[in-house]
């Protein structure tokens, strides 16, 4: 079975290693990282990249289509290139998972319409716009479509994926091998109880997200 992840540039780095921990591990499963061309693609922080060794060009299909969020979704909404490849390996795929902002590029790619997902906190209304039920769920699934909230949940949503294709006893080894069992120092509270003022803090630093990875520079 083949895992096709998504790469763009400004993705957010634990959008795809969270749920590539889980769903890489899994027996029979093949990964790729593919972007518009071969080679490195940079994280938001422009501190770190992963390498794309497939160009969208390359894949005809794909078995799990794993779309990513970060500050680059902005730019890539505008990117045919990038909705243009959604749109069609989602076609072939078995499963289609989209984490945090990253669900903004399904519903851009005309995959949402009726369909309830969950997605960060921060643009539910944007993601509800494509004709989108959006839930406060950690993760959900319709049918074929698992979407993840903010971030760190492509863990939760790369479990759960497991569950259904290898069986609870495995996705229970897989939680294991990780050693997620969470327990935040600050609680386990969720996005709508957190103070206003930290919700304040967070969507400045999103909506400023395109310009920043504009401005930064990858190290030399």
């Amino acid at each position: 079975m083949r895992l096709t992840i998504v790469l763009f540039d400004g993705f957010t780095a634990l959008d795809i290693v969270g749920g590539y921990e889980v769903l890489a591990n899994i027996p029979g499963v093949e990964t790729e990282f593919a972007a518009l061309q071969c080679g490195p693609v940079w994280a938001d922080t422009r501190r770190l990249a992963l390498t794309a060794y497939r160009s969208f060009a390359d894949i005809d299909s794909t078995d799990i289509l794993y779309v990513p969020g970060g500050p680059g979704v902005i730019p890539a909404l505008s990117d045919q290139d990038v909705l243009d490849t959604i749109r069609r390996l989602a076609v072939s795929a078995k499963w289609t998972v989209g984490i945090c902002n990253g669900v903004e590029l399904l519903g851009a790619a005309g995959l949402l319409y009726g369909k309830q997902v969950t997605t960060n906190w921060a643009v539910r209304d944007r993601v509800a716009d494509y004709g989108a039920n959006v839930s406060t769920n950690r993760f959900i699934r319709d049918g074929q479509l698992i979407t993840g909230a903010g971030v760190s949940a492509s863990i939760d949503a790369g479990l759960f994926l497991a569950g259904l294709l290898a069986g609870e006893e495995l996705a229970k080894t897989l939680q294991l091998g990780i050693e997620y069992y969470p327990d935040p120092p600050f609680g386990n509270g969720t996005p709508d109880s957190a103070s206003d003022f930290a919700k304040s803090i967070v969507k400045q630093f999103e909506a400023e997200g395109a310009e920043r990875i504009r401005s930064l520079t990858p190290p030399a």
